[in-house]
């Protein structure tokens, strides 16, 4: 395995979440599936912090962002838990971005950011692991689904669930959610992709898979029909020549495209009382 496709996992992938039952692994066991020594690791996972960490310092020195962070509406001591897939799983994601901003303009609120997203999660999948929602207990979730489940089989063959499942499944998360919990529930919409780049992304090709954009505007305009609160982060993430907003695959965000979606939730979160 090269050290690109290592970094690339560790920066997505969680096997101590994916694998529940793996619960209290060794981080040199983990190491080892991906190919590297415990201490390679740790470094890359720490390259990854610093770098969200140094992103949310330079999104702290606008003002505005800072107004909002101050704004948030998460109590002192609050726990604030999400789930989602690889978009939020991801370590240079918006919620780590979000931890950072809080710990950095906040510290003395001391407030718990849980991160339990898993790439490649469907809906399906997700509503299996609800009940870890009655251990964690938070006073916040912030849940962004839907993306995997419309993976389609070949260009633009059937999804893998059907959206009529995902709508099902998305009401089902928020009420088995919020009864385990007691928790206030946020909504993100799935980022949009890239159909040019997902098209000819050689992985996709090689496994008969395919991606439409029709089918993230279709999960998000169901999430709009639902009461609650729901932040927009198909919008601020369409391709856009002037920015690279998705990496190679068109499906996972650049570092930039996960600032984009960051800035969207937190002037969201601020409209929430």
């Amino acid at each position: 395995m090269t050290t690109e496709l290592a970094a690339k996992l560790v920066r997505f992938q969680r096997p101590e979440l994916s694998l529940p039952y793996l619960n209290g692994i060794e981080d040199a066991t983990i190491a080892a599936l991906f190919g590297l020594r415990g201490d390679e690791y740790h470094s890359m996972r720490a390259d990854f912090a610093t770098e969200a960490r140094a992103t949310a310092a330079d999104l702290l020195t606008e003002p505005e962002v800072a107004s909002q962070v101050d704004r948030l509406p998460f109590a002192p001591g609050a726990r604030v838990l999400a789930v989602g897939e690889s978009s939020t799983a991801d370590r240079l994601s918006w919620f780590e971005i979000l931890r950072h901003l809080l710990e950095l303009r906040r510290p003395g609120d001391a407030i718990t950011l849980t991160n339990l997203a898993v790439a490649g999660s469907t809906t399906t999948q997700a509503l299996k692991s609800i009940a870890a929602l009655g251990f964690q207990r938070p006073d916040w979730v912030l849940c962004q689904l839907g993306a995997n489940d419309a993976q389609r089989l070949g260009d633009d063959g059937p999804r893998v669930v059907s959206a009529e499942e995902t709508a099902r499944n998305l009401g089902l998360l928020h009420d088995e959610g919020v009864r385990l919990s007691g928790a206030r529930w946020i909504w993100l919409t799935p980022t949009d992709l890239d159909e040019a780049l997902t098209a000819t992304f050689p992985p996709f090709r090689q496994a008969g898979i395919g991606w439409r954009a029709k089918d993230a505007e279709e999960t998000a305009r169901v999430l709009r029909d639902r009461p609650e609160p729901v932040i927009d982060t198909l919008a601020v993430t369409r391709p856009n020549s002037a920015h690279r907003l998705f990496e190679p695959d068109g499906v996972h965000l650049t570092p930039a495209g996960q600032v984009a979606v960051t800035r969207a939730v937190v002037s969201a979160l601020t409209a929430i009382s």
